[in-house]
Order: C-alpha cells, then sequence, then structure tokens
C-alpha cells in the first residue's frame, strides 16, 4: 500500500520519539509513506456535536488530500486516528455535515469520506503482517515482560473504529510477540487513564492511572507500551513503570533505534 503520513502536532513537539521511530521503522520496513506537506492539527478531541462543523474541517483538509495523493491515511497518534477516523465517518454517512463542510471548504471536487484511514499498527497488522514482521526483526526482546495498554481511543465506538475487539483486543499483544518479547495481558488494558481531565481534575488521572499501573504490575509487567502520548504522559507520573511508545520497541527490534 501507499500512505499519506499524518504525524500530528503532538508528535513534533512532546511526543517526538512516537515519531521518530515510526520513519526509522518504516524505512526499515520498505513502506511506501510520504509525509504531509503542509498539515494542521487535527483537533486532538473529537466534536460532539453534530452542528460543530469548524472543529472537523482540518481533518477533512487532511482526508482530502490524501484522496488527491491517491493514498491511505496514516497515523500513529490514538487521538489523531480518533478524531480522523470518526470525521471521515461523519462526511461518508451524514449529508448535513458533508454539505456544510464541503460548503465551508470550497474544494473543487466535494469530499463524501472516499480515504482510508489506518493506524501504524493496522499497517503492521494487515499490509505488512506480524509473520513478516518477524523476519525482519535483528534484535528479539527475548525475556521482556510487556503490558499493552490501550486506552480508548483507539477502540470505541466501536462501529466506527473497527480497530480491533472492544473488550479484548489483541493487535499490541501480538505486536509484542512478533518483535520477540512475552505480552502480559492485565484487566486495566482498555481502561480509560483519564488524562483529557488532566488539567481540571489531576487527582482523578493519577488514580485511574495507579489502577492500570497496579494491574499490569500484579500479572507481572516490566513495562508497558502506548500509541497515546496523552495516556503515556498520565501513566508516567506513576513511575513504579517504564511507558514506551510502542514505536521506540520496534525501532529497537528492527536495529534502527
Amino acid at each position: 500500500m501507499e500512505y499519506l503520513y499524518y504525524p500530528g502536532c503532538t508528535l513534533k513537539t512532546k511526543a517526538k520519539e512516537l515519531d521518530a521511530y515510526a520513519v526509522k521503522s518504516m524505512k526499515a520496513l520498505g513502506v511506501d509513506f510520504k509525509e504531509f506537506d503542509d498539515w494542521q492539527c487535527c483537533g486532538a478531541v473529537y466534536p460532539q456535536a453534530k452542528d460543530e462543523i469548524a472543529a472537523r474541517l482540518s481533518s477533512i483538509r487532511a482526508l482530502d488530500e490524501a484522496r488527491k495523493e491517491k493514498r491511505d491515511l496514516l497515523t500513529i497518534c490514538s487521538a489523531c486516528f480518533h478524531v480522523m477516523k470518526r470525521v471521515n465517518f461523519d462526511i461518508a454517512s451524514d449529508i448535513d455535515i458533508r454539505t456544510k463542510a464541503n460548503n465551508y471548504l470550497e474544494l473543487d471536487i466535494q469530499y463524501a469520506g472516499e480515504s482510508k484511514v489506518f493506524h501504524f499498527l493496522e499497517m503492521l497488522r494487515d499490509d505488512i503482517g506480524f509473520d513478516k514482521l518477524k523476519n525482519h526483526v535483528v534484535n528479539p526482546l527475548t525475556g521482556r515482560k510487556i503490558g499493552a495498554y490501550y486506552g480508548c481511543l483507539l477502540l470505541r465506538p466501536s462501529d466506527v473504529m473497527q480497530f480491533d475487539d472492544t473488550e479484548n483486543p489483541t493487535i499490541i499483544e501480538d505486536f509484542i510477540r512478533a518483535i520477540g518479547a512475552e505480552p502480559i495481558v492485565y484487566s486495566y488494558r482498555n481502561e480509560c487513564c483519564g488524562s483529557y481531565s488532566a488539567l481540571k481534575n489531576k487527582d482523578l488521572v493519577q488514580n485511574l492511572s495507579r489502577n492500570i499501573i497496579n494491574s499490569a504490575i500484579q500479572k507481572g509487567a516490566e513495562s508497558l507500551i502506548t500509541a497515546c502520548p496523552l495516556c503515556r504522559y498520565g501513566l508516567m507520573q506513576n513511575d513504579d513503570l517504564p511507558v514506551y511508545y510502542f514505536t521506540e520497541l520496534l525501532a529497537e527490534a528492527l536495529g534502527v533505534k
């Protein structure tokens, strides 16, 4: 597949490792990708109100650019993936949103949800394949016990995201096996960490994060991996367990870290 790579704001500022290791890994794996020349912030939060058209426009610009490039849209940040996927669903399924958004943007050809949105992990699973990924590993992470932290943005709402089983996801565990490590399954791996409330209610975030960390430790995890900068920030406030971006461990396994 050919991808138009959308990194998003946080990957160019506070989450540079997530972006840098992804790019190194894609090059090592021979992925055909092109980064946006002039991307804009996706908005970071999906607009719940149907008539909140302006908040959807930057995502629609990116989706329309992918259509023009005749490439699938590839992103890594859980928030970017969540917003892009849901906005694309809105414009494809709701004629009122589609009409208003296209009128705002004054596109030469109306955008109606033609682009496909993929997460980096989906690309590894569905395009490359985890079995083939194993063949590229030169530094298997043998003996490392790693817990997958999904959070909520990748998985919900399940009928729109269609990323994995909402209650019992396996994609990150399969990724962990592919790079040679042992996945640790624990109860809180797909619970919300509350990071969107970090400024409003720090105690809430600390308590939710503590529950996640404790659940992983009790099952024997020695570290966690995630795709979400917000989640990593929240989880790292509890320093009992190291938390990495999954792309960092991928780059390590591929020998390009």
